[in-house]
């Protein structure tokens, strides 16, 4: 026990680099269901495909780039600009064709993004099948990336800091953009009310396009950081920490974007603590892998006593 109190900051830090993948992708569920009351399960696998894009840019253009801050800056670049394109994709020919259908059953959109969902990790299968004849891929060494320095006894990799620094540039610039910017406000009204916002000169289905471009660009860079983080990546790498993620969007009250960060935060902090002590705590009858079942524990805790999250509000249902 003494040596796992020891280990506790480091545990702890582990814990808070988890958390911030999964507030950068509970970002993306949060802009999509704030404007649509949609939960786009198929964000997981624009996730997954900015974690495929990362490992790509580093296997292709590293021989091309030797500086590998400039080699992530284009990853992060390149793979938020496809995530995004193919998230607004998504939304044109999946979930467009059932809003101009007019379908009222929430059950149908729901059943189409898991169904987009599959389809998307296929694709990716087939190409990189056909690609490299092989679909684990595995993350080219990053070099000075790697490097790391030791703070108050923490061991701290630059790749951590950099994934920490561009998630709260990024939660930062989504609150600037929502609150301050006409874009935001344009976001804001067709959330509220998309018919009055036509009538005020608001295109809706271009808000909701952009609220695509925009959650799918936010997933297809934390996909890149978590790939530059955790090295390894196929097409099913985005199924769990998706279902996570929107756990903590749900945590932090969904739809709410400080409340998708928090929530990040807090279930990354409760799965890596759970799967540092429970093996000692119970004398090894639950082991690491018990910390999935203490994630969605939660989740069923939270919809049962405090179902609009830590930060998120009871509001009433328009009519």
């Amino acid at each position: 026990m003494d040596t796992l109190l020891m280990l506790l900051p480091q545990v702890m830090f582990e814990g808070l680099l988890l958390g911030f993948v999964y507030a950068m992708i509970a970002l993306g569920y949060t802009m999509v269901y704030g404007v649509l009351e949609l939960i786009n399960f198929a964000h997981s696998e624009i996730f997954m495909i900015g974690a495929v894009v990362g490992v790509e840019v580093f296997r292709h253009l590293s021989g091309y780039v030797p500086n590998p801050f400039v080699l992530l800056f284009l990853a992060i670049v390149l793979g938020g600009i496809i995530s995004g394109l193919t998230a607004v994709g998504v939304e044109r020919m999946a979930y467009r064709p059932l809003r101009k259908r007019g379908t009222k059953n929430r059950l149908v959109p729901l059943i189409t993004a898991f169904g987009v969902s599959f389809v998307l990790q296929d694709l990716v299968r087939l190409v990189e099948g056909l690609w490299h004849n092989e679909f684990f891929l595995s993350m080219k060494n990053v070099g000075a990336l790697d490097q790391s320095v030791t703070i108050l006894g923490i061991f701290i990799q630059y790749k951590s800091m950099i994934l920490i620094g561009v998630s709260l540039v990024m939660l930062i610039g989504l609150s600037w953009l929502v609150g301050k910017t006409r874009l935001g406000l344009a976001i804001r009204s067709v959330a509220q009310d998309p018919a009055t916002a036509g009538l005020m000169g608001i295109d809706p289905e271009k808000v909701i396009s952009r609220t695509f471009l925009i959650g799918g660009a936010l997933g297809g860079v934390a996909g890149v950081l978590f790939a530059l983080q955790y090295s390894t990546v196929s097409p099913y790498v985005g199924f769990l920490p998706g279902i996570k993620a929107f756990t903590a969007a749900v945590l932090g009250g969904i739809g709410n974007i400080p409340g998708a960060v928090v929530g990040g935060l807090v279930l990354g902090e409760i799965e890596t603590l759970a799967g540092t002590f429970l093996p000692a705590l119970t004398g090894g009858a639950m082991g690491t892998e018990y910390k999935d079942v203490i994630a969605f524990l939660l989740l069923i805790l939270l919809l049962l006593f405090r179902p609009q999250g830590l930060l998120g509000q009871i509001v009433k249902e328009k009519v």
